[in-house]
């Protein structure tokens, strides 16, 4: 009995050829040469590079030339520019005629002290005053009859001496004619002369006399003056009792309360003018000697960019910041609260035709000394020299031509590599 086996199923193969075996070799050996082509310029990278970084993690600008903006971005907050404190003008009752927060017109009346004393001395000084202008209308009276008494005695001594004039002549020719003595004649003359003596006394004593009179109703009438100055004075006084709002606006805080005794000068309340803001903002003192009042500012307000002046600056520095105020240009905005926050930006320094590159992270880690320029994939460390700063740009005084690539981002990571693989 026979056993079968399996060389019914055995097929029978032809021998590989050498052809096949040596295009095999060939296209393997292409593809080595095709990769060792194509990956040259990496290894090469990588031979060259002390340092590698994912260009996902980084950002690059491009150095470019045209005009440059120094300016700083600060936050401030809306203040009033008036608002105005009312002080008590006398001591009193106070009574309030509005509550905090009402509108209020200029001219309305916000409270009333009621101060008996001074409005029982305007009484006082209003009944002083017509009993001096009754003593100066006495005066007047007065001043007259001396003026007519005066009068008549001139009048009497002109006709004694026109009498003696008159009766001199009548003498001279009597005595002519013998008719008359010596004595007579004599006597005639005395009498002219004491006539004419007389009426040249009465002539300066009329006039010494009105001078008196005039002096004395110019005292009274002084007098009548001086007493109504006082009495527009506590009228003044008085009226000031009435506080009245200098401005249009709300009402701010009320700093008594209702019926209370105040003092001369006490602060009784605030009125705030809501057509008239300014922005309050603290700048960096690093920034402080750049300052200068007049600069240009743009304020972000109600969605828009408005045109605002730098106003005023503060001359001491408080918690590393100074103090400064800027006013819009224009009309304020609708919309504003006062206390609101605002982003201001203020315009220090404009320059033209000027190196520049987009700020960021790289200048505060390089200490604005170094930057990695790009090339070929490549991040080469290289010294610059930086000028002014702005919000958004950074000032290339040397280092840099334009058209270099740079890393803006942080290079901290590069731990001062000189060379960088950026994968």
């Amino acid at each position: 009995m026979s056993i079968s086996d399996t060389s019914a199923q055995d097929v029978a193969l032809q021998p590989k050829s050498n052809r096949i075996l040596y295009l095999g070799s060939v296209g393997i050996l292409g593809a080595i040469a095709l990769a060792v082509w194509l990956f040259a310029p990496l290894v090469q990278r990588w031979a060259m590079a002390q340092d590698a970084v994912s260009g996902e993690r980084l950002r690059t600008a491009q150095v470019t030339r045209g005009d440059f903006v120094r300016d700083i971005s600060v936050q401030g907050r809306v203040v009033a520019a008036v608002s105005p404190t009312l002080y008590a003008t006398q001591t009193g009752t106070v009574t309030f005629e509005v509550e905090s927060g009402d509108s209020v017109h200029a001219g309305q009346v916000l409270a009333v002290i009621d101060s008996p004393e001074i409005q029982n001395q305007l009484l006082q000084e209003k009944s002083q005053l017509s009993s001096l202008q009754v003593e100066l209308e006495r005066q007047r009276i007065t001043t007259r009859q001396q003026q007519l008494e005066n009068q008549k005695s001139e009048d009497a001594a002109t006709i004694d001496l026109t009498a003696a004039r008159r009766e001199l002549n009548r003498a001279e020719q009597a005595f002519t004619q013998g008719a008359l003595t010596e004595v007579d004649y004599n006597k005639a003359q005395d009498d002219l002369q004491t006539a004419e003596l007389l009426h040249r006394h009465a002539l300066l004593d009329t006039e010494l006399d009105n001078e008196r009179l005039e002096f004395e109703l110019q005292t009274s009438q002084l007098r009548v003056e001086q007493q109504e100055l006082l009495v527009a004075d506590i009228t003044r006084q008085v009226d000031e009792l009435n506080i009245l709002s200098p401005v249009s606006g709300i009402v701010g805080n009320l700093a008594v309360q209702q019926k209370t005794n105040v003092s001369k000068n006490q602060a009784i309340l605030s009125v705030v003018d809501l057509t008239a803001f300014e922005v309050e903002v603290q700048i960096s003192e690093s920034y402080a000697d750049d300052l200068a009042i007049g600069m240009q500012a743009e304020v972000r307000a109600t969605g828009q960019l408005i045109d605002a002046t730098l106003i005023a600056v503060s001359p001491e520095i408080i918690d590393n910041q100074v103090t400064g105020r800027v006013r819009f240009n224009d009309l304020v905005p609708e919309g504003l609260r006062q206390n609101q926050r605002l982003t201001t930006r203020i315009l220090l320094e404009e320059k033209f035709d000027v190196l520049m590159v987009q700020r960021g992270q790289f200048f505060d880690s390089g200490n604005g000394r170094v930057a990695y320029v790009i090339d070929n994939g490549v991040a080469h460390r290289r010294a610059i020299s930086t000028g002014a700063t702005s919000l958004n740009s950074i000032e290339i005084l040397d280092g840099l031509a334009p058209g270099d690539t740079i890393i803006v981002s942080s290079t901290d990571t590069f731990n001062g590599a000189d060379t960088v693989l950026i994968n």
